[in-house]
């Protein structure tokens, strides 16, 4: 299956969401799309480290 934006949407939403304690709605969902896109050069963010992805969605939680 080949990998869009939407995928890699519903990656990050479902990552964000995993545990519980936070929702879609507590971080920037677009900002952290397109900063792992120009990291990974693609649309398959399984490929990123996880330290990397995390320290990302940090940087994109809304106060």
């Amino acid at each position: 299956m080949p990998h869009s934006r939407e995928c890699a949407e519903a990656y990050v939403i479902a990552a964000l969401e995993a545990k519980g304690t936070a929702t879609r709605e507590d971080f920037d969902v677009p900002g952290i799309v397109d900063v792992s896109h120009a990291i990974t050069e693609g649309w398959d963010f399984e490929v990123m480290e996880r330290n990397l992805f995390w320290g990302i969605a940090a940087s994109y939680l809304k106060s």
